[in-house]
């Protein structure tokens, strides 16, 4: 029973630091001074960049060299790429869905980012405690600690998503909802991965690399540029080194 109940905690935790990294939009009344904006979408871009290398398409390789061998780069830079073209046809699709709106355009490509970017970590997690139910208690610790150490990373993430959409979305009740809802895919898919980690192992690599693809796609087609602000020309830049260093800390001292 309490194997359960740890299990339970793990996939739930995994989304509640999403949530309450994306409760900080509450922080600012109104409008985000410029100044801060542009801080913000350079931190988001350096979160959102960081994890791609080191959540994403480090353990694509590293995954995929028993299958590939040497070759072990090509589900990275295959699924890295195809990434990048669905979503440009997402934003294909929604501009007319929009009717060309460009900041709704961009708020679908940042939620779906960072969403297709939670499917893989909730199949690690899944994975883990699949493992661990057949396994000793070290690895039902192992798989512990890895939902614990991803919950962790998942508060920047949620910040990460919700303090851009808020001058979109002109509310911080909506960009709040749309960045907590990012993470209700980790939960989702940690219960997936949990039944079906002998069938989907074999395509963890190109899932990781295909959600780093659509990560840094958004980060270099809409966050970088938009951090650039000419009263403050390097705060986006900041921004950036800053959000990348705290999550590769956070992603090599966790284990992510």
């Amino acid at each position: 029973m309490w194997y359960t109940w740890i299990k339970v905690f793990g996939f739930v935790f995994v989304f509640m630091m999403t949530a309450l990294g994306a409760a900080v939009v509450y922080f600012f009344k109104g409008e985000i001074p410029p100044k801060i904006n542009a801080a913000f979408l350079g931190f988001a871009s350096g979160v959102m960049l960081a994890a791609s290398v080191w959540s994403l398409l480090l353990p694509a390789i590293e995954q995929a060299e028993t299958n590939y061998g040497k070759w072990s780069f090509l589900p990275a830079a295959i699924g890295f790429l195809l990434g990048g073209v669905f979503l440009t046809l997402l934003d294909k699709i929604a501009g007319k869905f929009y009717h060309g709106e460009k900041a709704h355009v961009k708020s679908a490509r940042l939620f779906f980012a960072v969403t297709m970017h939670n499917i893989p970590e909730g199949l690690a997690v899944g994975f883990a405690f699949g493992v661990a139910a057949v396994g000793d208690v070290s690895a039902f610790l192992s798989a512990l600690f890895l939902a614990i150490g991803i919950g962790v990373q998942n508060f920047p993430e949620g910040a990460a998503i919700s303090l851009p959409l808020k001058p979109v979305l002109k509310s911080s009740h909506k960009a709040f909802f749309w960045g907590a809802a990012s993470g209700i895919a980790e939960p989702i898919f940690a219960t997936v991965g949990y039944f079906l980690a002998s069938v989907l192992h074999a395509a963890q690599p190109w899932l990781l690399a295909f959600s780093a693809g659509a990560m840094i796609f958004v980060a270099a087609q809409d966050l970088i540029p938009d951090a650039k602000n000419d009263d403050f020309p390097r705060l986006g830049a900041w921004g950036v080194s800053v959000g990348f260093v705290i999550m590769m800390i956070l992603d090599v001292a966790l284990g992510g």
